[in-house]
């Protein structure tokens, strides 16, 4: 028997990051949105653990470990751990969000993982102990869980879904070099110092979700990392620049980088603004709607 899940990429409309907590986390006040670039996983009953790993041609899959340390192993054995079962099982991960591009390419994995293994294994896991286990792998797993639109707060972990009456559309700008999230976060602490107050989410984000007006949107993206990420990554500025000639409504870095994300009136108005990307010689250049489904199974 196999099943297949399918978990989707994550972009922040609002990042508003607090300082940095005695555990060496950053207290988070997010707005997530659950955006069509997907990961498909699918597991199947195993002696030992397995993970394989297949791509979409404009992925490239770089240094993703494919032993124990995976997060879909570690995901799979809290979720046997919790049950108190000594279970095993193939995965494979077929990946359509950019790797390391601060998509949370990896978390959508982990929540994937989590589906599948409980249908997998008919262990029937509340959706409140799936979301205290998703926790405890990585912040940006509960929210590859509900998926949609949600404020996420502590460091990323509580999610709390909210009204999106939007219909959205982006365009996704890849990076083949990478932005490591740590070193962005320690610019961060070097920028902000300590005169950062605790996060908070904009009322003026909350309004343009339930209006779903695209406008008041693009004016209320905001993404505290964005500075750090671009001091590291000068380069990425001209990735803005052609964005916003592109006729995009708003340029925004997603997480900690160094995919940029750029809000369209509509599907039209994101395939032109891609085009235009491509024409300026990006090869890694996707179109997505936004809000979608977290991770739901597709095959069994």
């Amino acid at each position: 028997m196999t099943i297949t899940v399918r978990a989707a990429a994550k972009f922040n409309l609002h990042l508003g990051v607090g300082p940095v907590r005695e555990d060496g986390f950053h207290p988070l006040a997010t707005v997530y949105q659950a955006i069509g670039l997907y990961d498909d996983v699918t597991v199947s009953e195993a002696a030992a653990w397995q993970v394989t790993l297949t791509a979409e041609d404009h992925i490239a899959l770089g240094e993703i470990p494919t032993g124990e340390d995976n997060i879909v192993v570690r995901a799979g054995k809290a979720l046997a751990a919790h049950h108190g079962i000594d279970k095993a099982a193939n995965v494979a991960i077929h990946k359509g969000i950019p790797v390391a591009g601060g998509l949370a390419g990896g978390s959508a994995d982990a929540a994937a993982t989590l589906v599948a293994l409980d249908r997998l294994w008919s262990l029937e896991t509340s959706d409140e102990d799936l979301l205290s286990l998703a926790g405890q792998l990585g912040s940006d797993v509960p929210f590859a869980l509900i998926g949609a639109t949600a404020i996420g707060g502590g460091r990323g972990e509580i999610v709390e879904p909210v009204t999106d009456n939007g219909a959205w559309w982006w365009v996704a700008v890849g990076n083949e070099q990478g932005l490591s999230t740590p070193a962005v976060y320690r610019a961060f602490d070097e920028h902000a110092g300590t005169e950062v107050g605790d996060p908070q989410v904009p009322e003026s984000l909350l309004m343009a979700l339930e209006k779903g007006d695209a406008a008041l949107l693009a004016e209320a993206l905001t993404n505290d990392l964005q500075a750090p990420a671009l001091a590291l990554r000068p380069d990425l500025a001209q990735t803005f620049a052609d964005g916003a000639e592109a006729g995009a409504l708003a340029v925004q870095l997603s997480g900690s980088g160094p995919t940029v994300l750029m809000l369209c009136r509509d599907a039209a108005h994101a395939r032109e603004v891609a085009g235009a990307m491509q024409a300026k010689a990006y090869d890694r250049v996707w179109t997505a709607p936004g809000p979608v489904a977290g991770a739901h199974v597709v095959t069994y």
